[in-house]
């Protein structure tokens, strides 16, 4: 594929974000962006005391997604995100200021950022959205054994679901395709890769068609 594109791997915790952007990646050729995760110097204290430790979480985050993102802008070929920046903001966020876990007054604060800067941030191409239950997220999750995370409780993941299901019946920045994660395990096995992969360029390939027409 000679145009560059910008994909977006968006989907709840545990889902399979890096491992199919890496995969992709590989596969295509393409540059991935991995999330920031293993570097977050709260993310540990974070999952210990959410009240406290939410709002520099989440600014850490925003900054390496800025970061990132104007390397993505930058970049000479195509490009593959773990997570976007909506993520951060209308799933984690919301969610923390929702269940108290964040103040007003730094929930104000973070969306002012926010709102900010994707007034001047291109959309990408096209999201990817793995789409997963809680019992399929809980497997993963111990599956890759990061210790931080093996506290997180059915609740939360499902707080976190019913918010990308409510934020994407609104979403029309750009195109998202939906994958039914818990019918595809792709690290797995190398045919339900596959066939994500065929969905993906075939969405692309519709929707370059859809541009040249018009």
């Amino acid at each position: 594929m000679s145009q560059k594109y910008s994909l977006a791997i968006a989907g709840n915790i545990g889902v399979g974000k890096s491992s199919l952007t890496r995969l992709l990646a590989e596969a295509l050729g393409w540059t991935p962006f991995y999330e920031a995760v293993d570097d977050n110097p709260y993310l540990a204290d974070f999952y210990a005391d959410m009240r406290r430790w939410s709002f520099h979480s989440q600014i850490f985050f925003l900054s390496r997604r800025l970061s990132y993102l104007r390397r993505v802008i930058n970049h000479p070929s195509s490009v593959i995100q773990d997570r976007t920046i909506y993520e951060d903001a209308e799933i984690f966020a919301r969610n923390l200021y929702q269940r108290g876990n964040m103040s007003e007054r730094d929930y104000r604060v973070y969306r002012e950022l926010y709102e900010e800067f994707i007034q001047f941030l291109p959309p990408p191409d096209l999201i990817i959205y793995l789409k997963a239950s809680v019992p399929t997220l809980l497997e993963r999750i111990c599956r890759r054994g990061r210790d931080f995370e093996q506290d997180v409780s059915p609740l939360y993941l499902q707080q976190l679901n019913e918010l990308y299901e409510a934020w994407f019946e609104d979403f029309t920045l750009c195109p998202v395709l939906t994958i039914p994660a818990d019918n595809y395990d792709f690290v797995r096995f190398n045919g339900d890769f596959v066939a994500i992969k065929d969905k993906i360029l075939r969405r692309l390939a519709d929707s370059q068609m859809r541009v040249g027409e018009g």
